[in-house]
């Protein structure tokens, strides 16, 4: 069954018309897990096809980008690494954007840590210029310790992400906003927040692409992340059914889309 919603009234569809950059969120939106939604590639296609451009915009800090390319690349998806841009990638840019010291202690997989040392940051404990907190798969005891003990010491406390939950196959395992609760309850410290929904998300990525929000979509499965960012942010939002949001969820959401598609196939019909 498709939407009732349908892009009708003159006023929304110019406005959808002027969309040159479509930021699509990757689990539940793209793919399941390792499944690739039937409706995808025709959807990229469709968007190379008239001149427009995709970016996959994910919270997930665990990975690297280049994990994402391999794994899109398997599933059939032309992509480049510079088409994925993740809570990590944006939390660098807040930390060159506000001028910390490139010494941080990280609490991240080893992923993580290879990313921000090829982006030249110095993984320390000693005298950092913030901790930072990324979805960490490896997380131990030891590295909780130290974190909250430099975090009570007054070394600024950043988290990549909010999410509390990751799903998997297997069920959802705790995901960052989960450990920084550990941490916050620890320290009384609560840590700027990065990754979607935050406005730095989208400030990082607009200053990447070079792109203007009034020509951007945010295209997802959550209320609470892609939903919020692209309605906080003034960007179009575009919540598909795909994924986690169910249409009864959005009753009582402070997070409304300003459409709401069945999948991106859906939207592939729009264009």
């Amino acid at each position: 069954m498709r939407s009732e919603l349908e892009p009708t009234t003159a006023e929304w569809r110019q406005r959808f018309e002027t969309i040159n950059t479509f930021m699509l969120d990757l689990d539940g939106t793209v793919y399941l897990g390792d499944q690739l939604f039937p409706w995808s590639l025709p959807f990229l296609r469709k968007i190379t096809a008239q001149g427009k451009q995709y970016i996959f915009v994910t919270n997930n800090s665990s990975q690297s980008a280049r994990y994402y390319v391999e794994k899109l690349t398997r599933m059939g998806i032309p992509v480049r690494s510079d088409q994925i841009f993740t809570s990590g990638e944006a939390t660098r840019y807040y930390l060159d954007k506000y001028s910390f010291a490139r010494r941080i202690y990280l609490l991240g997989t080893p992923a993580l840590e290879e990313e921000f040392r090829e982006a030249g940051f110095t993984l320390t404990d000693d005298r950092p210029a913030a901790v930072v907190l990324g979805f960490d798969l490896t997380l131990t005891y030891e590295k909780l310790r130290r974190a909250c003990g430099l975090i009570r010491q007054g070394v600024p406390f950043i988290a990549t992400h909010p999410d509390f939950n990751c799903p998997t196959p297997q069920g959802p395992i705790p995901d960052c906003g989960a450990m920084t609760a550990l941490i916050t309850a620890a320290t009384a410290v609560a840590p700027k927040v990065i990754g979607k929904p935050h406005q730095e998300m989208v400030e990082a990525l607009c200053a990447k692409f070079d792109i203007e929000p009034a020509n951007v979509a945010m295209v997802g499965d959550r209320l609470y992340t892609d939903i919020a960012m692209g309605r906080q942010a003034g960007i179009m939002a575009i919540l598909v059914l795909s994924g986690e949001t169910q249409r009864e969820d959005l009753d009582g959401s402070p997070f409304q889309p300003d459409r709401i598609a069945e999948d991106l196939g859906e939207i592939a019909e729009w264009l």
